[in-house]
């Protein structure tokens, strides 16, 4: 049997954000969990082909909010990284 300690170190964690420029401030959470929710989450992602940034620093943060809270201003600039990352992904892909 394994340690319970050992599994939890193991157990994956996922947030997801969005960004709707005509519905909030800034981003929001639209999902977050920790094991099969997180396995769920990232593959949702996966199939949808939404790129996966791993940043456990700003997953701890991130982690912190509920689903349909909007990100408070001192994590913007982190943020933003994480949407410039994905925008950078996106423009690789069609320019493919």
């Amino acid at each position: 049997m394994k340690d319970q300690k050992q599994e939890n170190q193991k157990r994956k964690e996922a947030i997801a954000l969005g960004y709707q420029r005509d519905q909030h401030e800034a981003p929001v959470v639209l999902a977050k969990g920790k094991g099969m929710i997180a396995e769920n989450i990232l593959e949702k992602a996966k199939i949808e082909q939404i790129p996966v940034q791993q940043d456990p620093a700003l997953l701890e943060l991130l982690g912190q909010l509920h689903i349909n809270e909007t990100i408070p201003e001192e994590l913007y600039q982190a943020v933003a990284e994480v949407f410039a990352f994905v925008y950078r992904l996106d423009r690789q892909k069609s320019h493919s």
